[in-house]
């Protein structure tokens, strides 16, 4: 189906206004399709416009009591003609169940066999479930009727009843976009609630049935708490209802914000044991989709390039209002650690775009930029100035913005003319330096007799005046903080008093603006010795950003980044930090610029030592033990763990820990297929499938990486989640010249899984098989030769382009700092 552009979208907002939809589902036809019938009423300023359905078999269709020849249908859009100023259209098709995450995905239990549903309209799949005018900008109010199964539950956007056996009508919903649409059916255990007025629901499968029981109260609270908190900043209600949390099998994102019925990867509800940063994040997650009720729901962009600000928006409001609301205070070394490194990597990357997209891409170039920029370096961008603004002025202009645009559509201008009409001045400049222009500033430190010269470089490529508003900080040896200094970094070059004798000194300690920080030789020297003592987590986020980033653009030693992780690693209390430091060290560092081995088991040896040192039972040791177990190539250590045997105190090896075993069990090649069948033996579940299939990936012989290339590059059954775990299992840096023959065979035949395959899940398994490994420059170049070929994909050229700049940059990296 062509994506929709821009000026087609402005042209048929131009020709129609929809009043509503109302839409039959059934869902009792069997395992491969269902049954949809939309009835959609709506003016037409013009005699000729098009309807989106992409369906197995388009039955009929009736325009005005007369029939259209449904042959017309070319490529999922049916032209129409002959529209009166009211119209209404009767469409009737059967649709393919999907098992993509989009559309209406149909996955089966592995543990019980019970078939759950749930549906994602988001961007272009709607019209795989409903006959429809797929676009943000055409909101209307819904009516939905489903059959299904008598022992199914059905939720939606209304509120949902059932009026007969196996019937099911909901309520009426406030207008809507398309892309919001959501259905959610199957045999789930649910549990109900109720706050100020708003019922409360949640669901999960009924594998998942004990730990939702465990974790309900938690996920209530916070949504009660956010709830409260949202109501006072905005002064404006939740508006859609009942408010349903479904946690869904194999769902691609984190989580979608359904008005009244938001969808979550079901992973969210832990079956095992879970760190306090995996309850933080999950937190964030239940308060940021409830963020987009007002900013996104309530309120909807006009086209795609708004996107980001309903991203931004909410990202940054996650953060803001877990810290103030819940229990979890580590929201701002989350975003310190995490979210902003994954920012910082998109901003640095050839595909790196404003936060303010181009108006004029489609809507599938827009789900491109569905990235780091658009999340993490907007709310990066909006904490800024809402600092600058003031609270009263910031709060001021969104709730103005959402009352004067209720249930309709609005442009960031729009929201910049609020805030303006709220006392903001100079909002434009501001914007185009911040918004509308790529790239970041580096931001270097050189000390003075007096104090420290600040200097500001933009890239050459995206000049900009961007104003920096941060705080410098100075510490001793100790660690101990001697100042912390506001600063303006409104020029080129400014200087700071401050005591030029520091041990460290850290610009942006407070992690308040979006840069790269570049830190002085003298705080350099000094980073092992004094940073793990630096009390406040987020400034020692600061300053392993500062190093990883400097690493990877060849300023800085691999070898000294190596070296400060041991050493933070050896005291760090944050679990958030710890599962940073040793990811980076993993992703790029180990078989990336330096040698796999040697480091491997140095980076296995403190964190087998933090193990048996980290607080029994605490966060921090399961962090660690988890990193331990990915780093060690002891498997009679492994295989004692998995028995039983001498397992540190505070630790049980429950499902998923077990399975990480596993997995680093078959990379070493110490189990076999019957090994890790036997241990699927003990987990069936759907989570126990896509281990297994996980392990398989990784197992170091020649049957079991073509078998998982099969199913990465040829199988049209395999769920995404499958899908997924067979490229994380694939390539490993121990695995080298086993896996040497398959680097050219990606580049020949990853353009072909488009043909297999649609929307999200193609360009992340792009991205996951790529040969991260392989750094040559042979790779290199046959990147470049895919990203040149406009007859691919462009999610598969974007995927591999992002993971070709990694590459250039860690051969870069190798060529500076050669290691033997």
């Amino acid at each position: 189906m062509p994506s929709l552009t821009v000026d087609g979208a402005l042209t048929r907002a131009a020709a129609l206004t929809v009043h509503s939809y109302d839409v039959d589902l059934d869902l009792t036809r069997g395992d491969r399709v269902f049954g949809s019938t939309t009835r959609i009423t709506f003016s037409a300023a013009e005699q000729h416009s098009w309807l989106d359905v992409r369906p197995d078999e388009l039955i009929s269709v009736t325009l005005n009591g007369t029939p259209v020849d449904v042959a017309g249908l070319n490529d999922g859009r049916l032209e129409l003609t002959g529209l009166t100023a009211e119209n209404e259209l009767v469409v009737v098709a059967t649709m393919l169940y999907s098992n993509d995450g989009e559309g209406l995905h149909r996955s089966v239990d592995a543990a019980d066999g019970l078939v759950y549903l749930y549906a994602m309209s988001f961007l272009e799949a709607a019209p795989r479930i409903f006959a429809c005018f797929d676009q943000p900008d055409l909101k209307a109010p819904y009516r939905v009727k489903v059959t299904a199964p008598t022992d199914w539950i059905v939720l939606g956007n209304g509120a949902a009843r059932q009026v007969a056996p196996g019937r099911w009508e909901l309520a009426e919903t406030q207008p809507l976009s398309t892309y919001f649409v959501t259905l959610v059916a199957g045999p789930y255990h649910q549990l109900l609630d109720e706050h100020d007025g708003i019922p409360l629901g949640v669901v999960a499968r009924q594998s998942l049935k004990d730990a939702l029981d465990r974790e309900a109260d938690d996920i209530f609270e916070v949504t009660k708490q956010a709830f409260d908190e949202f109501h006072r900043l905005f002064g404006y209600r939740y508006p859609f209802g009942e408010y349903h949390q479904a946690f869904v099998p194999e769902f691609n994102a984190g989580a979608m914000e359904n008005p009244g019925c938001v969808t979550f990867r079901d992973s969210m509800v832990f079956r095992s044991t879970a760190t306090d940063s995996e309850r933080s994040n999950r937190a964030r997650t239940i308060v940021h989709e409830m963020a987009h009720q007002w900013f996104g729901d309530t309120v909807t962009m006009k086209w795609w390039n708004d996107l980001w600000l309903n991203e931004s928006f909410a990202e940054y409001m996650a953060h803001r209002v877990s810290t103030a609301a819940t229990k979890y205070a580590d929201n701002w070394i989350d975003f310190a650690f995490d979210r902003r490194w994954w920012g910082l990597q998109a901003d640095q990357r050839s595909s790196t775009h404003p936060v303010a997209a181009d108006p004029g891409k489609d809507a599938a170039a827009s789900l491109d930029d569905f990235d780091g920029i658009s999340y993490a370096k907007g709310a990066a961008v909006l904490k800024q100035l809402a600092a600058y603004l003031g609270d009263d002025v910031f709060l001021a202009g969104v709730r103005a913005h959402i009352k004067d645009n209720e249930f309709g559509n609005a442009t960031f201008a729009d929201l910049v003319t609020k805030w303006t009409e709220a006392g903001a001045v100079g909002l434009e400049e501001w914007a185009q330096a911040w918004l509308r222009t790529p790239g970041l500033d580096t931001i270097t430190a050189e000390r003075t007799a007096t104090g420290v010269r600040l200097r500001r470089k933009a890239p050459e490529q995206y000049p900009a005046n961007r104003p920096h508003k941060f705080t410098i900080g100075a510490y001793d040896a100790s660690g101990a903080q001697l100042a912390s200094v506001p600063v303006l970094l409104d020029a080129d070059q400014v200087d700071v008093e401050l005591d030029p004798s520091a041990a460290v000194i850290v610009p942006d300690a407070g992690d308040d603006t979006w840069a790269k920080i570049r830190l002085d030789a003298q705080t350099l020297a000094q980073l092992a010795g004094v940073v793990p003592k630096i009390e406040d987590g987020v400034t020692r986020a600061v300053v392993f950003n500062s190093l990883r980033d400097a690493t990877g653009d060849a300023e800085a030693d691999p070898r000294l980044g190596f070296e400060t992780v041991l050493a933070l690693l050896a005291t760090e209390t944050s679990d958030i930090a710890v599962g940073s430091m040793v990811g980076w060290a993993r992703t790029h560092l180990l078989g990336i610029t330096l040698p796999y081995e040697q480091y491997r088991a140095r980076l296995s040896a403190v964190l087998t030592e933090r193990v048996g040192t980290a607080e029994a039972g605490s966060s921090v040791q399961l962090m660690v033990l988890r990193a331990a177990i990915r780093a060690t190539d002891d498997v009679e250590l492994l295989r004692g763990w998995l028995d039983g045997v001498n397992v540190p105190d505070g630790v049980t090896v429950d499902a998923e820990l077990r399975w990480l075993i596993t997995l680093q069990l078959a990379r070493l090649g110490a189990i076999d297929d019957a090994g890790i069948d036997a241990e699927l033996a003990r987990d069936t579940s759907s989570e126990g499938v896509v281990h297994a299939t996980r392990c398989r990936a990784a197992l170091p012989t020649v049957e079991a990486k073509e078998r998982a290339w099969a199913q990465i590059m040829t199988d049209t059954e395999v769920s995404n989640y499958e899908l997924y775990a067979a490229c994380e299992g694939f390539w490993h840096p121990a695995q080298i010249e086993l896996t040497a023959p398959y680097v050219e065979r990606y580049f020949a035949e990853i353009a072909g899984t488009e043909k297999l395959r649609s929307g999200w899940v193609v360009a992340r398994a792009a991205a996951l098989a790529f040969p991260v490994y392989a750094v040559e420059q042979r790779v290199a170049d046959l990147a470049a030769g895919l990203v040149a070929d406009e007859s691919v994909a462009a999610g598969i050229r974007r995927s591999a382009g992002d993971r070709a700049d990694d590459l250039n940059r860690a051969l870069a990296v190798r060529t500076a700092y050669p290691v033997g």
